[in-house]
């Protein structure tokens, strides 16, 4: 699991970068089209938010980039939906809640899921630690508000109860404003307040000259918030097995040569180096472009093995190797070049020894696309050899 806690104010849950991904069309099947027994439909994500289907800018915000990252990584678009909650499967503590879920063999299966969690987690928290964990917001200005509490007669608790004392006034400083009314309204009718101290521990009688409920008037420039929390919870094994079905390709008229067409930025390996042959004068090139990809981060393998290089490209396209580097015989003459081959169409072109570690850098980081290279650089023409 892979998860983003992101917490916000639970009154105001706009996104300053909300407008930015406001374009963004998406599959959302919402619960009321499941229940209907409808499809899926594509929606402007901004739309979604001001139709309120979908229940706040931050939640929008993070499924549009949810989308947009496994849409990156290789995920199809036509096999990628946003699947609402219903009501009988929302948890009870959740505003609302989105499924990112990938069609695959298996069908539609949940990889990433996307909630708003409200105040929920952190207020668990402090009811199970006492510790408040709260944020504070500045006002526009400054407001006088009244105060209601227990005020605990420290040295009188310490006298009666001793060893139990700190217990009791933690407990008292726990209490919400509702049980201090509580308290209020026991102290005044009967003069005493039965406390449990802790949960399932035993319960103290405390009266009028053990503690007080008092109100006091003060003027504040900021207030406390209990956060809400949006909670984008990635699913990696998930995510991996639907990137490698949806990736997975058989070349066209040969079904035995299959690859996989992962995008260059996840690919584990960037590019291949293969000279042509064993040739012994091909090795200081295969040394220098080794150390030229080694200096600009590419990762790369090199394939000087006795095989057909038809045979080598295919089992590079097997793991993903989207870019290949071939040293031929037009290597050794000046000015020294090579080929690049491009894994998905098998197109390739003729570069520069000295250019081609920054060209891949760029291609494998997506500063630069194949066509860009295509554009620059004269194609190379001669048929892959066999692989078979």
């Amino acid at each position: 699991m892979c998860e983003i806690e992101h917490f916000c104010d639970p009154l105001a849950k706009d996104h300053p970068k909300f407008e930015n991904v406001a374009d963004t069309v998406m599959t959302l099947y919402s619960a009321c089209n499941q229940m209907d027994g409808k499809s899926a439909q594509q929606v402007r994500i901004g739309d979604a938010v001001a139709s309120g289907l979908v229940a706040n800018e931050t939640l929008g915000y993070f499924m549009a980039r949810i989308q947009m990252f496994l849409h990156r990584i290789g995920i199809l678009p036509e096999r990628l939906r946003f699947r609402q909650h219903m009501g009988n499967e929302m948890a009870h503590y959740a505003c609302d809640c989105w499924d990112a879920e990938c069609l695959t063999s298996y069908g539609w299966i949940e990889c990433v899921g996307c909630a708003d969690r409200s105040a929920y987690d952190l207020t668990q928290h402090t009811k199970a630690t006492g510790v408040r964990l709260v944020a504070e917001k500045k006002l526009p200005a400054p407001k006088t508000i009244e105060v209601t509490e227990v005020v605990p007669n420290k040295p009188a608790i310490g006298k009666a109860f001793k060893k139990e004392a700190k217990g009791i006034t933690e407990a008292l400083a726990r209490l919400s404003l509702e049980e201090v009314s509580d308290i209020g309204k026991s102290l005044e009718a009967s003069g005493e307040y039965t406390l449990t101290v802790a949960d399932g521990g035993p319960e103290v009688k405390l009266t009028n000259d053990l503690i007080a409920v008092k109100t006091t008037s003060k003027t504040v420039h900021v207030e406390e918030i209990t956060p809400s929390v949006i909670e984008p919870s990635f699913g990696i094994g998930r995510i991996m097995y639907s990137l490698l079905e949806h990736s997975f390709r058989m070349r066209e008229g040969d079904e035995q040569r299959s690859y996989f067409s992962l995008p260059p930025v996840v690919a584990p390996l960037k590019c291949s180096v293969l000279p042509l042959s064993n040739n012994a004068e091909f090795a200081p090139f295969v040394k220098k472009i080794s150390s030229a990809l080694t200096s600009v981060d590419v990762s790369h393998k090199v394939d000087d093995s006795s095989g057909s290089i038809g045979r080598r490209y295919a089992r590079t396209d097997e793991i993903a190797i989207p870019y290949g580097i071939t040293i031929d015989f037009d290597t050794l003459k000046e000015p020294h070049s090579v080929t690049l081959r491009e894994r998905d169409s098998m197109k390739q072109v003729r570069i520069g020894l000295d250019e081609v570690a920054n060209t891949i850098r760029d291609l494998a980081t997506g500063r630069s696309s194949w066509a860009e290279v295509e554009q620059k650089y004269p194609k190379f023409e001669q048929q892959e050899a066999s692989a078979k």
